[in-house]
């Protein structure tokens, strides 16, 4: 894992004043990269890169980035991992290898068959910039689903425009001048869904490069092109055309990729391990790791004082029955409170998924034992896990027939009980956290209107977003083309795929690791994976009130039932509970409202309307004001 950056500008700087402001971006993303640094810079083409090397594979010199292939046309930035790179070196003859990194492989592939056939090839997560000094042509490239973050955009007006990327926008604003102001567009997409979603970011000007996109720049008076090299719609497509209906074959091929992929992904020079929750995905990845392994493998967990929140005992009880060496992190609520004045600076732009904080204290006890950790994310998005999956479809379907008028009224009558009187409930629904969803979904009762517009009201926290920031004309909206032919869950879980899971889940981990230099894998993700999983019919995912069906028939040759069956909590903290008391300080003054007017991006009016709900405790408004406290927090920050 790595951190690149680098930009194209108009001539007249020296090749040292190049290489001297690609350093001063690169130094910024010191964290993805503690072992190695390093510029290039082309004076002519005023082109420069810069480098910060996480050294997994390779650990020599030889592995030295920004790298020149053999042939000298073609320079390199790479951040990620390329699993079968051992694989593509047997389909390159004749050539002379410096040593055995993958960026070394990469640009043997690019020399010999281009860039986007390479890509095809290669199986792992990445974020790639090269230059061809040949066509004088500026790309960048990110894997499929986005494990790898990639920026991009212009800077500077006139003759100073410049085009920059990189891999956090820390780089970005670290260049000379950086003035780009806030998206309010951006802003109201990030209230609405806790993560600003991809293309955009929260600077005008600048985006985030699609997964599985390639762009390509062939001069500075030109525009980006960008196209798709890999497409998810392609993938489920062709699982609709060819799905398996034969259960054992279904469940053996899953096994076999699965058990393939986590052996690849578990190739690396450093220690490796595991995170473990105890929850069915991450169980299943130890599990075949370990079955693999010919010593221990290394797993971690984070533990929390307070009821409801801990699932360490979970994970305890799987490690012991795996044989894992587990180490066990209990973490007290001041330490954990402590972490959220560091979140602005380590997640970059605003963002408000607060499992971020165990998240991040998590990475950071697995750092003190081993470089690489792989995690069981995406298992829900692929599998059918989340709770929307099934019981979303199950109340829409018993209240649609209602007038609408008597689905506002039993919202209303849902959210008139407490949070605290639902959470009583929880136990007999098989629901955690009962109260937050009750609410939740009694807000969507008297809005939505069909199962397309429950899902996206689902994910939602700020619906009104063009009421609650200044300046923003529309409320904003997520185009995605699904594919024909896909049931209601199908169509969530698409959607999900392409937001949620590269805009929240990985961007969450991809920075809690990298601000304490860990790596993070994810083996569901191979695409191979990925693949299969769309072949599988819908009741091979959620069967009754269980999803993850198929997974859980594979975890259950290695670990008992009784370790695993529980209801799904998530990966949380008591955000609520602390906002109403040792938090409540630290809320009130960022949601000033003289402040709030006095900045002039949100109204006050809604947000100090959910705070007094908040505070009365007669309401759980915590995602909605986390996510403005988190906005408040970076533009503290950041201004």
């Amino acid at each position: 894992m790595c951190g690149i950056t680098g930009f194209w500008r108009l001539g007249n700087q020296s090749e040292v004043a190049l290489k001297a402001t690609a350093q001063r971006m690169a130094d910024a993303l010191r964290l993805r990269g503690p072992d190695d640094a390093g510029t290039w810079g082309d004076a002519d083409a005023g082109v420069a890169f810069g480098h910060r090397r996480l050294a997994i594979l390779d650990l020599s010199p030889a592995g030295h980035q920004p790298m020149v292939s053999g042939c000298g046309r073609y320079v390199i930035a790479f951040n990620g991992e390329i699993y079968n790179h051992l694989e593509i070196r047997e389909e390159l003859r004749d050539i002379a290898w410096r040593g055995h990194s993958d960026t070394e492989t990469l640009l043997a592939g690019i020399a010999a068959w281009g860039l986007e056939a390479t890509l095809r090839r290669c199986v792992g997560m990445f974020a790639i910039a090269l230059w061809d000094s040949q066509e004088r042509t500026l790309q960048l490239a990110r894997d499929r689903f986005g494990e790898k973050p990639l920026y991009y955009g212009w800077l500077g007006q006139g003759s100073e425009r410049v085009f920059a990327f990189a891999s956090e926008l820390k780089a970005l604003k670290a260049y000379p001048g950086f003035a780009n102001p806030v998206s309010r567009e951006a802003l109201g997409q990030y209230l609405r869904f806790m993560y600003v979603p991809a293309p955009l970011s929260i600077y005008e000007g600048i985006y985030k490069l699609e997964p599985g996109c390639l762009l390509t720049l062939a001069g500075l008076s030109s525009g980006v092109q960008v196209k798709r090299w890999w497409a998810l719609a392609d993938v489920v497509q062709a699982g609709l055309n060819d799905p398996l209906r034969d259960e054992a074959e279904a469940l053996q091929l899953l096994e076999e990729r699965l058990a393939a992929a986590v052996r690849l992904q578990s190739l690396a020079d450093v220690p490796l391990g595991a995170f473990l929750s105890g929850g069915v995905d991450s169980s299943a990845i130890v599990a075949l790791m370990q079955q693999q392994a010919t010593r221990p493998v290394k797993t971690f967990t984070v533990g929390f004082a307070e009821a409801g929140f801990d699932e360490a005992p979970y994970a305890r009880a799987v490690a012991q029955h795996l044989g894992t060496e587990h180490h066990e992190l209990l973490v007290t609520a001041p330490e954990a409170r402590e972490l959220i004045s560091a979140l602005p600076q380590m997640y970059d732009e605003p963002f408000a998924d607060s499992s971020q904080i165990p998240t991040h204290l998590v990475c950071k006890a697995a750092r003190q034992q081993v470089t690489v950790a792989l995690s069981g994310d995406a298992g829900d998005e692929l599998f059918g896990g989340y709770n929307r999956y099934f019981w979303g479809p199950r109340i829409w379907n018993r209240l649609a027939w209602m007038p609408f008028a008597l689905r506002r009224s039993l919202g209303q009558a849902i959210r008139a009980l407490p949070t605290s009187g639902w959470e009583s409930l929880s136990g007999l629904a098989g629901v955690s956290r009962l109260g937050e969803k009750a609410h939740k979904l009694a807000t969507r009762l008297i809005t939505v209107r069909d199962m397309d517009e429950l899902y996206w009201s689902l994910v939602s926290e700020w619906t009104d977003t063009e009421r609650l920031v200044l300046g923003l004309d529309a409320p904003p909206k997520l185009a995605i083309q699904v594919p024909k032919g896909l049931d209601p869950v199908e169509r969530m879980m698409y959607r999900d795929t392409l937001t949620y899971l590269p805009d929240d889940i990985l961007c969450k981990v991809d920075r809690a690791a990298m601000a304490c230099s860990l790596e993070t894998r994810v083996p569901f993700l191979d695409h191979r994976v990925a693949e299969l999983a769309w072949r599988l019919p819908m009741n091979m995912k959620i069967r009754g009130n269980t999803g993850k069906w198929a997974l859980r028939q594979l975890l259950y040759k290695y670990v008992p039932r009784e370790l695993i069956e529980r209801p799904k909590a998530g990966f949380a903290v008591p955000i609520g509970q602390w906002l109403r008391g040792p938090l409540r300080d630290w809320a009130e003054a960022l949601l000033d409202e003289n402040r709030l007017r006095r900045e002039g991006y949100l109204n006050p009016l809604p947000i100090r309307a959910a705070w007094q709900q908040h505070l009365s405790g007669r309401y759980d408004n915590t995602p909605r004001l986390w996510s403005v406290l988190m906005f408040q927090a970076w533009l503290e920050e950041n201004t």
